[in-house]
């Protein structure tokens, strides 16, 4: 059924929402995670790598014409690591050149406003292919007796930055699945929670269908009863005939929803059976009108019609009776005294017609306006109880123009009437076989 269909979807979608906000809040930690983890790590080397070369140094301004075993202070393990010693006039004293590819933007870079004593900075620059390179540097400045060095150590990380962003697309791509895996998954486990309650749906239908269906005989039996009793000369009481009257009148209410129910039921499980033919939909709307005059009447209502003619459509006659009954029905039970109720064949084009049942009534908030044609949905539950509403004709309406290959829309606002827009399709020239 469409209801359980539309609950697993929702339960589905629900859940995909969940997985995805979760799986965008994980890689997103990762990501950082693993950002500051990586940052970390080369700043800790580069800090020992320049407390390595600034101790070097040190040894050797004190002892000039020491020979000094550079690897024991300072290992250049990677090409990517580099320094360069200054002195306190910006002479070059010593150095392990970077990558002559990297080493004209580093010589930019070198000076007390960009690398500050002791801060760690990163710097990118457009390689050859115009990507984006990063070097990471520090500055440590030593002093000696009266002599003053500084001291700028760099690493070139473009390498292990872009791993980290491949690593992000692996995470990231690696997410969608495991969101698409997890959407399966959800939309199987919504499709056997639904079970049970389809399952309870189902007896209540059933049951539903069973009552309704028994109901019939015993109000039959009472109406015919009643109809008796005021044919019964004998009665002359006038309390007890008016007793009787709205004892008939209860029952009428009374066979009418349990129709409603049963057609309800029909509906839901398919069984609803439709005899399609050519019919007139100008002559049926004729007589709707013609037959719900005098209700009108009874309550100071016009009731009008409006460009009826002949126009001819495959369907059922007697649900499209129903159908515009139901609608009529509606605006005039809505519609205060005085007011005015218009049926009006809009338009008549090859494959569609399109009539409206439009009212002076009370009107529809828009927040009401979607729920209207759920069953049982009441606007004014109040007020639909003293007209006798059940919350069914809507819903009916909806199934007879579902099986009809048709729709229905609404127009209202509050205070201002309302007006149901209905289309059905399969129009025949009038003659045609």
């Amino acid at each position: 059924m469409e209801i359980f269909r539309n609950s697993r979807l929702k339960l589905t979608l629900a859940y995909s929402s969940i997985m995805c906000i979760f799986l965008i809040v994980l890689i997103f930690v990762v990501r950082i995670t693993m950002d500051w983890s990586l940052s970390s790590e080369q700043m800790r080397e580069l800090s020992d790598a320049t407390d390595g070369v600034a101790e070097a140094q040190a040894y050797h301004i004190q002892h000039p014409n020491a020979v000094i075993d550079e690897n024991r202070y300072y290992r250049n393990t990677n090409d990517r690591l580099f320094f360069y010693i200054f002195d306190e006039w910006g002479q070059l004293v010593d150095f392990v050149r970077a990558s002559f590819r990297v080493e004209p933007f580093i010589l930019e870079w070198m000076n007390p406003e960009q690398i500050p004593n002791g801060d760690i900075k990163t710097f990118s620059y457009p390689n050859e292919n115009g990507r984006m390179s990063m070097i990471m540097m520090t500055s440590k400045k030593i002093r000696i007796a009266e002599i003053e060095q500084t001291i700028y150590v760099g690493k070139d990380v473009t390498a292990l930055y872009s791993g980290l962003q491949k690593a992000t697309y692996a995470l990231v791509i690696l997410g969608v699945l495991a969101l698409i895996i997890a959407t399966v998954i959800g939309h199987i486990m919504a499709g056997r929670a639904i079970i049970p309650m389809k399952e309870a749906y189902d007896k209540q239908k059933q049951f539903a269908a069973d009552a309704s269906h028994e109901l019939r005989t015993p109000l039959a039996v009472v109406m015919a009863s009643a109809d008796l009793l005021l044919a019964d000369k004998s009665i002359q009481n006038p309390l007890l005939r008016e007793v009787i009257e709205d004892l008939k009148g209860e029952v009428k209410k009374m066979s009418k929803l349990v129709s409603d129910l049963l057609t309800v039921a029909r509906s839901d499980n398919n069984a609803l059976k439709i005899k399609i033919q050519k019919i007139d939909l100008g002559k049926l709307l004729e007589q709707n009108v013609r037959m719900m005059t005098p209700l009108a009447e009874k309550k100071k209502i016009s009731l009008i019609g409006v460009n009826f003619k002949k126009v001819a459509i495959q369907g059922d006659e007697e649900k499209i009776k129903q159908l515009i009954l139901i609608l009529v029905d509606n605006a005039i039970k809505y519609t205060p005294e005085g007011g005015k109720v218009a049926v009006t064949l809009e338009k008549v084009e090859e494959d569609r017609v399109i009539f409206s049942v439009k009212d002076s009534g009370i009107g529809i908030a828009p927040e009401d306006q979607e729920k209207i044609f759920e069953r049982f949905y009441r606007v004014d539950k109040a007020r639909s109880r003293e007209m006798g509403g059940n919350g069914l004709g809507l819903s009916i309406a909806t199934e007879i123009l579902r099986i009809h290959d048709g729709r229905i829309s609404v127009e209202s606002a509050l205070g201002a009437g309302t007006k149901f827009i209905v289309e059905l399709k399969t129009v025949l020239p009038v003659g045609e076989k």
